[in-house]
């Protein structure tokens, strides 16, 4: 078996035999050959879709790919050949073109030796008028804090004909990190921090024998795109929160590491942004706010460190680095593709214009009571970073600077770019692992709304606030936040949305429960926005 793995689990195999191995898991990643890790399909069009399996044989191995309309793959729709080679760690991809618009499709791979991978389900995306359409939304999965139920869940319906994952699809921290205490049973590989090549190819390995992760990717075509840390934590195009060169070597490098094994894993083209029609109802549109131009967050700390007048302090970063118009997520080269692919989406007459990426858009200012919200005896350093994001809700400034928020000239160009265009805009997000409907406004006008997704298990403010209780902590943001239609921030699941050309209805699923392996207990809560209202239905 070929695989390219990191020295240390190698030493750990030998040293101590594959029983010991935190997992079974692990041992089948060392072990198995064959087709190891199930099929997935991406990036649907009218008349073609990507299709991706592993396949571990001796060497490179052409396998054979089928389509077929029915179960029984009786009567063959398309297919081709793919090579599973060690230098993509045997994963293979595939792009089928010719297939009929608007259908569901079964494939499989087929081996040399005429074993079988299983057996997945597609569609291509629908010409013409569409009366309705079917997203789920995903972003933050990070597999010891818990059960991905809301993967589950999502798997098990039939209302949905495509996935969004808007990014966070595994998490590089070392096992025994973040979380401190992982659920049993919820183990990763490799222990250490995901840092090289085999690092971030075996952490893909660990996620992608998730029983639930496995059976979404087998049931829908995923529209995806990475988010930090797929790479490591608040990344931007020259490094990350969670990256030391003296320690962990050049940026570049383990950037051009964490990207290669997102590509060989995951069921996506080499395009860093792109968009999808469906039909005359929708352009969704998949741009990359993360590392290809992104400028470095901005810090409240050194804005307020050793200033004796924090609020004057305050005051000068609003108006100055904070509102630089050069401050950019995107860059110019991708910000007039999408400003002119906006404008022309609309002005054909497509209904909605669906931009799913990756970082909530709404702006959110904290309430002026917060550093009141931790109770006398709670967690000092705590109250101390509520008092700091208070205070610069004082001087009108929003409490999280990896979002939107903290670069708003490039918000405001998107956003005025959108209106003037007409749009019908709604904004699909996740990174903050709480669920936000934001109302979008440029200069008091609507421009749109925002369905900013909670996680599937990464925790939200419940875990920094546990003496509040969660309907008070969303009472006082909406309170400080007029554009904030809804808010929870202290339950996992995930967004689904419904698409029809007189509007667009989005719920989101809230889990019962992350700690145990079921989907008993979902509750759902949802918004609309009817088309050319670009605000949200008053209930």
């Amino acid at each position: 078996m070929t695989l390219n793995l990191d020295r240390r689990l190698l030493l750990r195999a030998g040293a101590f035999g594959l029983a010991a191995m935190s997992t079974p898991g692990v041992a089948q990643i060392l072990t198995a050959r064959g087709f190891t890790h199930g099929v997935a399909s991406g990036e649907p069009g009218p008349h073609s879709v990507l299709l991706w399996t592993r396949y571990v044989g001796s060497g490179d191995t052409k396998l054979r790919c089928e389509l077929s309309e029915d179960e029984t793959f009786r009567k063959i729709a398309g297919g081709g050949d793919v090579v599973a080679s060690p230098a993509h760690d045997n994963c293979a991809k595939l792009v089928v073109n010719g297939l009929a618009p608007g259908k569901w499709y079964n494939y499989r791979f087929i081996a040399p030796d005429g074993s079988m991978s299983d057996k997945g389900r597609t569609r291509t995306l629908p010409v013409g008028e569409v009366d309705r359409f079917g997203i789920g939304l995903f972003s933050c999965s990070n597999m010891p804090f818990g059960w991905f139920n809301a993967y589950a869940h999502a798997a098990s319906r039939d209302d949905l004909d495509l996935v969004v994952h808007v990014g966070d699809y595994f998490y590089e921290y070392e096992y025994g990190h973040y979380p401190e205490n992982p659920m049993a049973g919820r183990m990763i590989e490799p222990a250490n921090e995901t840092v090289t090549l085999a690092d971030y190819r075996l952490r893909f390995a660990s996620y992608r024998l998730d029983p639930d992760l496995r059976r979404l990717h087998q049931r829908f075509p995923m529209i995806a795109q990475w988010d930090d840390h797929e790479l490591a934590n608040d990344a931007w195009k020259d490094g990350a929160e969670n990256h030391q060169s003296d320690k962990e070597g050049p940026w570049s490098i383990r950037k051009a590491a964490a990207e290669k094994a997102y590509r060989e894993w995951m069921p996506v083209s080499d395009a860093v942004y792109d968009s999808f029609e469906i039909g005359s109802l929708a352009t969704l549109f998949r741009p990359e706010t993360r590392i290809t131009a992104r400028n470095q967050q901005l810090d409240f700390g050194s804005v307020m460190a050793g200033k004796a007048d924090v609020a004057k302090a305050l005051a000068d970063f609003r108006d100055g680095p904070w509102m630089a118009p050069d401050r950019t997520l995107m860059g110019t080269r991708q910000e007039a593709w999408l400003h002119g692919a906006l404008a022309k989406s609309a002005k054909s007459g497509t209904r909605w214009q669906v931009l799913a990426q990756q970082v909530v858009m709404g702006s959110l200012k904290a309430p002026l009571q917060m550093g009141d919200l931790v109770p006398a005896d709670g967690d000092p350093k705590v109250r101390q970073a509520l008092m700091a994001i208070a205070a610069a809700a004082r001087a009108g400034l929003p409490f999280n600077m990896d979002s939107w928020d903290g670069y708003p000239a490039a918000r405001e160009r998107l956003l005025r770019a959108a209106r003037e265009a007409d749009c019908n805009l709604v904004v699909l997000s996740g990174d903050s692992h709480n669920a936000w409907g934001n109302e979008l406004a440029i200069e008091g006008v609507a421009a749109g709304v925002e369905y900013a997704g909670h996680s599937v298990t990464s925790p939200g403010y419940e875990t920094y606030l546990p003496a509040l209780a969660p309907a008070e902590l969303a009472k006082a943001l909406r309170g400080a936040n007029p554009g904030l239609a809804f808010a929870d921030t202290s339950r996992r699941g995930y967004v689904s949305l419904d698409l029809t050309p007189d509007q667009v209805r989005g719920q989101w699923h809230f889990m019962g429960t992350i700690a145990r392996h079921t989907t008993q207990g979902t509750i759902s809560e949802g918004l609309s926005v009817k088309w050319n209202e670009r605000c949200f239905a008053k209930a």
